[in-house]
């Protein structure tokens, strides 16, 4: 297996050569339709604890790297989980009771699905899963409002901090010696071996309709910033950074773009880890197929730590993407950094590692000579108007004060 990059410290990008238009037949985004988004978002307003997040625009900051506007999505916000995951999750987990009921998720709240009457009727069950943290607090805090229960796996060098916020949801759950694809691999041995149900954020051949569910969730996010931007007049960004693990984040809201505005929408800026940068190699070696980064993949954003990229959203990423970027850790760094420590009247807005990563990325085209060609690629210029979503707040704080109060992963 060769290496996600050969440039290691280096931001490294490609353009995406195999570009297809919107309405090409076997282009691959419609399961992002505008219905499936909205039954999403109509089923994540059913939960009392339903608010839209914010948006925020940093003028300052925008005016400081020369574009028109920056936009930054805050997730820390959503259900006081402090992170965005829970949206897939329960969405997933919503869609698989209603079926169970035969009902459509649109006949169904989530209110309903709590009830004693339906929890007799489906008895008692157990969602299991894998993650890094976020994902994995998400389906323990939606089994838990169902009064179900749920087995969550964490790859090798989670957070404790993670973990014990996921137990405190209800969940059993522990750290493996394993890195993330193979925890993957051992919360699907123990659902087929328990008669569990697992709800993954990541497809392969087989098990496809649970990773396109909790994709359809992640759309109340992009439903959302959209109609926010709407409200103060604007139509559109021109950029949009999204940061991407197995991609199905990335997929999800990029999906939504392509139903929206067809071959109208925004450039899009795919950003990993360099050590789990599964995409970017995939998009190197130029074939077509997903193609798996293996090894540790050590990277401070956790949530992007993923060697295999989800089929579900790979030919969202292939067919729709401008540019994929590899990311060393200190770009996430900065973007954190930069995030804390507001310019002018700008909000300060705390973002944890996975989180902040577009923000860096975004600063060091400004600024930095050694990438004023993926500059010029892009069109970035003081017309701009960019989208940047926060999935995370400080979902470690230990590891957060380090970043931003201690200057760990200094910018080279």
């Amino acid at each position: 297996m060769m290496n996600a990059t050969d440039n290691e410290g280096e931001i490294q990008y490609l353009a995406n050569k195999s570009r297809r238009k919107s309405n090409d037949e076997n282009a691959s985004a419609g399961f992002m339709n505008r219905k499936a988004v909205e039954q999403a978002r109509n089923f994540h307003k059913s939960f009392p604890e339903y608010k839209v997040t914010p948006l925020h625009s940093l003028t300052g900051l925008s005016k400081h790297l020369k574009v028109c506007n920056i936009w930054v999505k805050d997730e820390s916000h959503r259900f006081g989980l402090n992170a965005f995951k829970v949206l897939g999750g329960s969405y997933a987990l919503g869609k698989y009771l209603a079926e169970k009921l035969n009902a459509d998720i649109s006949e169904v709240s989530f209110q309903k699905l709590r009830s004693h009457e339906v929890k007799e009727r489906l008895g008692a069950l157990t969602f299991v899963t894998a993650t890094d943290g976020n994902h994995g607090r998400g389906i323990a805090w939606a089994a838990s409002q169902l009064g179900q229960k749920s087995v969550v796996c964490m790859p090798k060098g989670s957070s404790p901090i993670r973990l014990d916020n996921i137990r405190k949801e209800g969940a059993e759950a522990f750290i493996t010696e394993l890195n993330y694809d193979d925890t993957v691999k051992l919360a699907n041995r123990m659902a087929e071996e328990n008669g569990w149900v697992l709800v993954q954020d990541t497809a392969w051949d087989g098990y496809e309709e649970i990773p396109i569910w909790i994709m359809q969730g992640y759309g109340t996010i992009m439903d959302e910033a959209l109609e926010q931007m709407a409200e103060t007049g604007v139509d559109r960004p021109t950029h949009v950074f999204l940061q991407a693990g197995v991609g199905s984040f990335a997929g999800s809201m990029l999906g939504c773009l392509v139903e929206k505005y067809g071959d109208e929408r925004p450039v899009t800026v795919i950003i990993e880890p360099e050590k789990a940068a599964c995409l970017y190699k995939s998009i190197r070696i130029g074939d077509g197929k997903p193609h798996a980064v293996t090894g540790a993949l050590d990277t401070i954003m956790a949530g992007l730590a993923c060697g295999e990229p989800s089929i579900a959203s790979w030919g969202i990423l292939k067919d729709f993407a401008e540019i994929f970027v590899s990311c060393p850790d200190y770009v996430a760094a900065r973007g954190m950094r930069i995030l804390a420590n507001p310019i002018s009247s700008d909000p300060r807005i705390i973002s944890g590692e996975s989180g902040a990563v577009g923000m860096g990325l975004l600063s060091q085209l400004a600024e930095n000579e050694n990438l004023s060609r993926m500059k010029k690629e892009l069109n970035l210029n003081q017309d701009s108007k960019v989208l940047i979503i926060s999935t995370e707040g400080d979902t470690d704080p230990g590891h957060y004060r380090k970043v931003v109060w201690d200057g760990a992963y200094p910018t080279v």
